[in-house]
């Protein structure tokens, strides 16, 4: 019989006590308290997760995985973009043009970069522009504008649409910016409206003709690496002491440095959640231990150990805890599927780079989720167990 005196008593001390109904109503709360905790970190550990995933997917789409570029002068050759496309067959490469541009529409005035391409080529790195140029030949002059640039000058397809360059050239006795119209072919949609309004994509014959630029140079190329991180350091290796490779995490280092600190703030603060409710274990627990004050010293006179009592009050917080924790996690993953199943929530297209909202649990946070409220829970049990451990017999059976 002693072996079953802790499971025991800890069923015991879970009923309903008419007599003393705000203990229980206490360890509920504490129970409450636990799984609305980790429902909410779940949830908002998916939502920080999906954004994060969905930002870099896009910013890796337009500010391409890798990039190279001249390092202090000069530019990319022919000759480089053949000798790379032998080195590294498994990478996709598309050489570019570049040039800042005001784009004008009527009364419309715009800044942004016109990128002057092969669009066979570029549709290999960029999925997005793939996409927007199905079934569509680009002849010279002929441009591709982002979707939040064609709504904000209310454009439609071959509508002319005047670029005016940086460059300037000579014009008798003054000098004049060198001013282009084209004709919209087509629309691309990256879902990232800053983008969507600066770039625009021409061929590369009409940006090098304006330009003046030699058929056979380029100001970079665009490369497309399935693990860029890792190949970014072999490419580097073969490039001439001309030129320079980019990531597309080095443009964004800072924002994502910023996505991950609010994302540990967040669940450090949601974390105070389920330690806010284990408050209410340990009153819970010391309630319920000066309340059997008696019962504890009967126990202990007919041979129950210190240790035993110790477990009974340990297991009764650990019990109201997992219980706890497993309904939140049954809430948090069915909150995440119903969130992503039904579209209950719509975001603005123009403000977030998806309309839906983007979860992704990832296994790590979901264990640091469980881990975290499961060590809080038993740190929170430790004490009212001690204390209970610790009853005078003899005093308390004097007194009572």
């Amino acid at each position: 019989m002693k072996k079953n005196i802790v499971p025991y008593l800890v069923k015991r001390f879970l009923r309903f006590d008419r007599d003393q109904p705000f203990i229980f109503v206490s360890a509920l709360l504490a129970f409450l308290g636990i799984s609305i905790g980790v429902t909410v970190l779940l949830i908002a550990m998916a939502l920080m997760n999906g954004f994060d995933n969905e930002f870099k997917k896009k910013l890796t789409a337009m500010n391409y995985p890798l990039t190279v570029i001249p390092k202090f002068y000069g530019s990319v050759n022919e000759d480089l973009l053949i000798e790379l496309e032998l080195k590294f067959p498994n990478l996709k490469f598309s050489p570019y043009v570049q040039s800042s541009v005001m784009v004008k529409s009527g009364l419309n005035l715009e800044g942004g970069y016109l990128f002057g391409v092969n669009f066979k080529d570029e549709a290999s790195v960029n999925e997005i522009l793939d996409k927007a140029i199905k079934n569509i030949k680009f002849k010279k002059f002929d441009v591709l504008v982002g979707k939040s640039l064609k709504d904000e000058f209310d454009l439609t397809l071959n509508e002319k649409l005047m670029y005016i360059f940086t460059s300037v050239e000579p014009g008798g006795l003054s000098i004049t910016p060198k001013i282009k119209r084209f004709k919209v072919r087509s629309v691309f949609d990256s879902g990232l409206s800053a983008y969507d309004k600066a770039y625009g994509y021409t061929t590369m014959e009409s940006l090098q003709r304006i330009l003046h630029m030699p058929r056979n140079q380029y100001d970079g190329i665009h490369i497309y690496s399935s693990d860029p991180r890792k190949d970014i350091k072999y490419i580097q290796k073969e490039l001439p002491m001309t030129t320079t490779i980019r990531g597309w995490w080095e443009d964004n280092v800072n924002f994502f440095a910023a996505l991950e600190m609010e994302k540990v703030s967040l669940f450090i603060v949601l974390m105070l959640i389920i330690l806010i409710a284990a408050i209410n274990i340990i009153s819970s627990l010391l309630m319920a231990v000066m309340n059997r004050r008696g019962e504890i010293a009967l126990l202990l006179s007919l041979g129950a150990t210190t240790k035993e009592i110790k477990k009974v009050f340990l297991y009764l917080g650990i019990v109201i805890g997992i219980g706890g924790i497993l309904a939140g996690v049954v809430f948090g993953l069915g909150g995440i599927w119903v969130l992503e199943t039904f579209d209950i929530i719509h975001l603005p297209k123009d403000v977030y780079p998806t309309s839906t909202l983007p979860l992704d649990l990832s296994t790590q946070d979901f264990f640091m989720i469980v881990i975290g409220a499961f060590l809080i829970v038993v740190a929170s049990a430790y004490y009212p167990a001690k204390k209970a451990s610790e009853v005078d017999i003899l005093t308390v059976l004097r007194n009572e």
